[in-house]
C-alpha cells in the first residue's frame, strides 16, 4: 500500500495509461510529437496544463461537415428505417442502431433478421446473434476505415476498398459523396444473418458471390413505390430513378448519418474553444492523465481515434465470424489483411459520446465505462479472470477458450500497465466530458412512417 501514492504521482504525469484501445507497437517505435511546455515564469493552472498537453498532441477541434441537401437527408432517413431493405422485410438498418440507444441497441451482440422487438426486448426464436456489437454511428465522417475490422475504406490512391472489390463499380461510386461512408450501407443488406435471410424471399435466393444482383433487386423493390421514385429524383436533381443504382441509396443513408449524427458541442469542445470552466476539476485531471500518457497516441485527432487497429485483450463470445477450429472465433483485422499479427485486433473506437454507447468492446462484454477503463490495468490478469456471468443467459455459454491465444498478440504497450483507482475515476470523468448534450435525445430522428408502410422500430 505505501507504494500506491508514488505510483499515482507517476501516472498523473506521464505513465502508460491505455484506454479503450491499446497503442500498437508500430506506433510506439515512431517519433512522438513534442509535448508543448509552459513558461517556468508562473505555475500553470490545471486548465493551462491540459491545453498545452492537448496542443502538443495535435488534438484539435472537431469541425462539423458541410450541411447535406435536405432532400438527400430525408431519403437517407427513411431508407435507414425502412424494413423493405431486408429480405423478409423484418429488420431495418436502424433496428440495431436505435436512436433511443445512442445509435446502438444496448446488447452485447446484436440480433439480426428473423427476430422480433428491438433493444433489450429483441429476441430470436432460435437464439441467434450477430457476431459483433453494433458500433455507434456518431461522427462517422471522421472515421476512415469502417466496420470494426476496417473492411470498408478508401486507400491512399482514392480507391474504394471493400469486400466486394471490383463489384462495387465506377457507376456506383460515381454517386458517392461521403467517401468510404457512402459504401458502408452496401454491405449489411448482403449479410444473411443481418438483413437478407437464408430463405423465404427473392434476395435470399441470390447466390452470395453475386452482390450486384441483390442491389439490383433492392432497387426494383424501391422502384415499385412511387414515393421512393419521387424522393430519389428529388435527392439527385436531373437524374431519373431508372438511371440510378443502389449506390445512390447507400450514399443517401450516409448523407443522413453525416448530417444528423455529427456532434461537436460537448464540454470538451467548449474547453477547446477557450472556456476553461467548461469541464469539472476531475474531468480536467482525467484529461491531464489522458493527454500526458500513451492513451492519446491511439485516441488522437478530433474524433479521438487513430483509425488503426489494436488487440486490447477482450474475451471472445458469441457465434464468431467463422474463424478457428470450430468457426466460433473472430480474428478481427486479420480477416481483412491476412496478417497473423492482426489477429484479435479491432478498430480504435472514437471516444466522443462514449458515455452513451455501451456495452463496450467488439463483443460488448463490458457494460460499464469505468470497468472498461479499469480493464487496461493488468489487462492480462483481467482477461484470464474474466467470466461471462454478467452476460445475458444465451451468451453465458459461448465464451471461447482462446484467452492464451488472445494474449499472444495483445498490444505490447499494454504490458506492465498498472494504475490506481483515482486515476481510473478521473479518466472516466473525462470520458463523460466528451458527451454532447444534443446526443442525449435522438427521438426526432425516427420517422413516423416510411414509404413502404412497414412498421418503424424505435417509435
Amino acid at each position: 500500500m505505501p507504494a500506491r501514492p508514488a505510483l499515482c504521482a507517476v501516472l498523473a504525469s506521464s505513465t502508460a495509461l491505455l484506454l479503450l484501445a491499446g497503442c500498437g507497437s508500430d506506433e510506439a517505435t515512431q517519433p512522438q510529437p513534442p509535448v508543448a511546455t509552459l513558461s517556468d515564469a508562473a505555475t500553470p493552472t490545471l486548465a493551462e496544463e491540459v491545453r498545452a498537453l492537448t496542443a502538443g498532441r495535435g488534438i484539435g477541434p472537431l469541425i462539423r461537415p458541410a450541411a447535406v441537401r435536405p432532400e438527400l437527408v430525408r431519403l437517407g432517413q427513411v431508407l435507414a428505417f425502412d424494413k423493405i431493405l431486408s429480405g423478409n422485410k423484418d429488420i431495418s438498418c436502424m433496428t440495431c442502431h436505435l436512436p433511443s440507444f445512442a445509435t446502438g441497441d444496448g446488447r452485447s451482440l446484436s440480433i439480426g433478421q428473423g427476430a422480433t422487438g428491438f433493444g433489450f426486448a429483441r429476441a430470436h426464436p432460435q437464439g441467434v446473434f450477430i457476431p459483433r456489437n453494433a458500433p455507434q454511428l456518431f461522427n462517422l465522417f471522421a472515421i476512415k476505415p469502417l466496420f470494426l475490422d476496417g473492411r470498408v475504406a478508401v486507400d491512399v490512391q482514392g480507391n474504394f476498398v471493400t469486400p466486394a472489390a471490383q463489384l462495387v463499380t465506377a457507376h456506383m461510386t460515381s454517386a458517392f459523396e461521403f467517401g468510404a461512408l457512402s459504401a458502408l450501407p452496401l454491405f449489411p443488406v448482403l449479410s444473411r444473418s443481418e438483413m437478407r435471410a437464408d430463405a423465404g424471399n427473392e434476395l435470399a435466393d441470390i447466390k452470395d458471390k453475386t452482390p450486384q444482383q441483390v442491389w439490383v433487386a433492392l432497387m426494383t423493390r424501391l422502384g415499385r413505390i412511387q414515393q421512393y421514385r419521387r424522393m430519389f429524383e428529388a435527392a439527385y436533381p436531373g437524374k431519373r430513378f431508372g438511371d440510378m443504382n443502389f449506390g445512390h441509396a447507400s450514399n443517401a443513408i450516409a448523407g443522413f448519418f453525416v448530417d444528423q449524427l455529427a456532434f461537436n458541442n460537448s464540454p470538451w469542445d467548449r474547453f477547446l474553444a477557450g472556456d476553461d470552466a467548461a469541464m469539472t476539476e476531475p474531468q480536467l485531471r482525467g484529461a491531464k492523465n489522458f493527454m500526458s500518457a500513451r492513451c492519446s497516441i491511439c485516441h488522437n485527432g478530433p474524433a479521438l481515434t487513430d483509425n488503426l487497429f489494436h488487440n486490447v485483450a477482450v474475451a471472445q463470445i458469441g457465434p464468431g465470424e467463422g474463424d478457428g477450429p470450430d468457426g466460433r472465433d473472430d480474428f478481427g483485422r486479420m480477416r481483412v489483411t491476412g496478417n497473423p499479427a492482426d489477429r484479435y485486433a479491432f478498430r480504435t473506437p472514437a471516444l466522443r459520446n462514449v458515455e452513451l454507447t455501451g456495452p463496450y468492446g467488439h463483443d460488448g462484454t463490458f457494460f460499464d465505462l469505468r470497468a472498461f477503463v479499469d480493464h487496461y490495468s493488468e489487462s492480462h490478469l483481467k482477461l484470464q479472470a474474466f467470466t461471462p456471468s454478467s452476460l445475458e443467459p444465451l451468451l453465458v455459454g459461448t465464451m471461447q477458450p482462446t484467452k492464451d491465444a488472445i494474449l499472444a498478440t495483445r498490444d505490447p504497450l499494454l504490458t506492465g500497465v498498472l494504475f490506481p483507482d483515482p486515476v481510473i475515476d478521473d479518466v472516466t470523468e473525462f470520458m463523460k466530458a466528451l458527451t454532447d448534450p444534443a446526443a442525449l435525445n435522438l427521438s426526432h430522428l425516427v420517422p413516423a412512417t416510411v414509404p413502404s408502410g412497414l412498421p418503424v422500430d424505435g417509435l
